[in-house]
């Protein structure tokens, strides 16, 4: 683990192999909730999964599942981990340092769901913006709100 003190003296944590594979550990176990709501909690309260697979396939034009499965993989356990120690927490430090981690992390979250549906759905995947909020929209927010606490909750027992 790193140093407590500077993770309070400092905006951005340090660039030291604890801080990346504690970024590693929170995107990995984040991206588990992640699947878990997705893929076993999701169906059952809107009749499907969330396949966030299918808006990377739209986004990129290419039918290949596993690929973009993969595309998915990759950027909840290494990108969106870094992007919250790096980007979503220093701004969160220099606005408003008393802010409590956790919302902090559920800001993060509804920015990635943003990110997703509008962003990368709509912008790029011609979708209706939020998917024209249907049950589903409201999946992906708990989602992705249920992925950043798990990444938050993880950088705060590590210290980082």
């Amino acid at each position: 683990m790193t140093n407590p003190a500077h993770s309070r003296t400092s905006l951005f944590p340090p660039l030291v192999a604890a801080t990346f594979v504690t970024a590693l550990m929170a995107g990995i176990a984040a991206d588990i909730v992640w699947e878990v709501w997705a893929r076993g909690i999701t169906p059952f309260l809107v009749g499907g999964p969330l396949q966030p697979a299918a808006l990377v396939q739209g986004v990129f034009g290419f039918s290949n599942w596993a690929l973009a499965e993969l595309i998915h993989a990759v950027v909840g356990v290494v990108f969106y981990p870094l992007g919250y120690l790096f980007i979503a927490r220093p701004i969160q430090r220099a606005v408003i340092p008393a802010l409590p981690w956790w919302v902090t992390a559920l800001a993060y979250g509804v920015g990635l769901w943003i990110f997703a549906l509008y962003i990368m759905a709509h912008l790029f995947a011609n979708q209706p913006p939020f998917l024209g909020f249907i049950p589903l929209t409201w999946a992906s927010l708990a989602g992705h709100l249920l992925f950043a606490l798990t990444l938050g909750a993880v950088v705060k027992a590590r210290r980082v």
